[in-house]
């Protein structure tokens, strides 16, 4: 049944669904007459609006690109490449490597949401090599894992009204994790897609007629190591074992000091870190990780040019009161025990338009928390379902495909179909769960 309703939903976002750089461009144009014609917003206020906030996401766009580039180079180096064509090989057939790969992105977004994005891509690439699979559905499946990181360990609404002197401290206090990562209702839920979004993923498998492949050829190959030929002495520091070493050792020791020492956490900055310097000490020499390097960058376009036009409508989202007003759209129609899920729905809404966790949370929590406090609803759990919305949208959402889609060399247009139909089903799961599990 879902084969068959993966068809016409493949069908119609190749047909119909533009490259993302027209999404956001389309996007900018709806939450600009939105601004206009629901909060009554002048037309040049508006413009403020977009551009005095074009440019607030440099510092994400730059992460994000070093999370798509230090990904890459760390999985090309050879040892780590072997360790995947290892993994890959036991696969052995499409539909197993479907399931293994949405695993394998399950657990690596749950652990941290760039982590995940990267293996799970670059895992995708090598089943790619050895198994003959529907290439599209293997990268979908790949990006579908991604749907619990809001969920786990490194999900950003959780982890900010856990700490001390977050901006809604005054409201609800410090909110530990263990009522809402670690609850059972959340647990809940990220086991159910554990069970169920790689089963899905398998269902949807098209037939040998119908399915696409790619020429591993295309892929690359794994890293070789070659010896190199010198030919100046410039290149004797280029191939430095020794100097890499020199470099590459003190940033594991850094990391060594980070986590064990004084008990840090992961976020964005140390996960680009470790991919770096892993890649550094892995390559063996600079000029291999230079090599690497320029293969890595070629897909990062979408993000330089994609990321400052999010920006824009976040500002207008924002400080037009658009984002508010919808939230109050779904909250005013809510009970105590209907709030979790109008929250969840609000949230997988202005997360089409306001693609950041933490930037939703700022949106969303004005709303819903004197909500869910005027209503006696559970404050952990509303919390819980403005993440699952954030997360759940973004199966349809290109923003976070991007670096997904420059790693497999494929379009949004590819894969979106399949996800669209986990968009569907997790919806109902996570909806399930928010409502129903005490």
């Amino acid at each position: 049944m879902l084969k068959t309703l993966s068809r016409p939903a493949v069908k119609l976002v190749e047909r119909y669904l533009p490259d993302p750089y027209i999404f956001v461009l389309l996007l900018t144009l709806i939450a600009a007459a939105a601004a206009i014609g629901v909060e009554r917003q002048t037309p040049l206020a508006v413009l403020r609006f977009w551009g005095d906030g074009f440019w607030n996401l440099l510092t994400f766009s730059m992460q994000m690109l070093l999370v798509l580039i230090t990904g890459f180079m760390l999985a090309s180096s050879p040892p780590v490449q072997r360790q995947l064509a290892r993994l890959a090989a036991r696969a052995g057939t499409p539909a197993r490597a479907i399931v293994l790969v949405t695993l394998v992105s399950l657990a690596a977004s749950w652990i941290n949401w760039g982590f995940g994005l990267v293996v799970g891509a670059l895992f995708a690439k090598e089943l790619a090599r050895q198994i003959r699979v529907d290439y599209r559905l293997l990268i979908a499946s790949a990006y579908s894992g991604f749907v619990v990181w809001h969920g786990g360990l490194a999900g950003s609404i959780p982890l900010v009204i856990a700490t001390e002197g977050h901006f809604t401290a005054d409201q609800i206090g410090v909110v530990p994790t263990s009522e809402t990562i670690f609850s059972l209702f959340n647990l809940a839920i990220v086991v159910a897609l554990f069970i169920v979004v790689p089963l899905v993923n398998r269902a949807m498998l098209p037939d040998e007629a119908e399915s696409v492949y790619v020429d591993p050829e295309r892929l690359g190959t794994s890293a070789g190591e070659e010896r190199p030929v010198i030919t100046r002495p410039a290149e004797h520091l280029e191939n430095s074992k020794s100097l890499a070493w020199l470099v590459g050792i003190p940033g594991l020791l850094f990391l060594f000091d980070h986590f064990l020492l004084r008990g840090g956490g992961l976020n964005l900055n140390i996960v680009n870190f470790l991919f770096l310097f892993l890649a550094i000490v892995l390559h063996r020499t600079p000029r291999r990780l230079l090599d690497s390097l320029h293969e890595a960058i070629k897909g990062g376009a979408g993000i330089v040019i994609q990321f400052p036009f999010y920006a824009g409508i976040m500002a207008i989202m924002v400080q037009s009161g658009l984002a508010q007003t919808l939230s109050e759209g779904f909250v005013s129609i809510a009970s105590a025990d209907t709030l979790p899920f109008w929250s969840f729905i609000s949230a997988g809404v202005v997360n089409l338009f306001v693609p950041s966790g933490g930037g939703q949370w700022a949106v969303q929590a004005p709303v819903m928390l004197p909500a869910a406090q005027a209503l006696g609803a559970d404050i952990p759990r509303i919390a819980m379902a403005v993440a699952w919305g954030d997360a759940w949208t973004n199966l349809l959402q290109p923003f976070w495909a991007l670096p997904v889609l420059a790693i497999a060399g494929l379009k949004a247009k590819d894969i979106m179909g399949f996800c669209l139909i986990q968009l569907v089903i997790t919806g109902v799961i996570i909806a399930l769960g928010l409502s129903l599990i005490p």
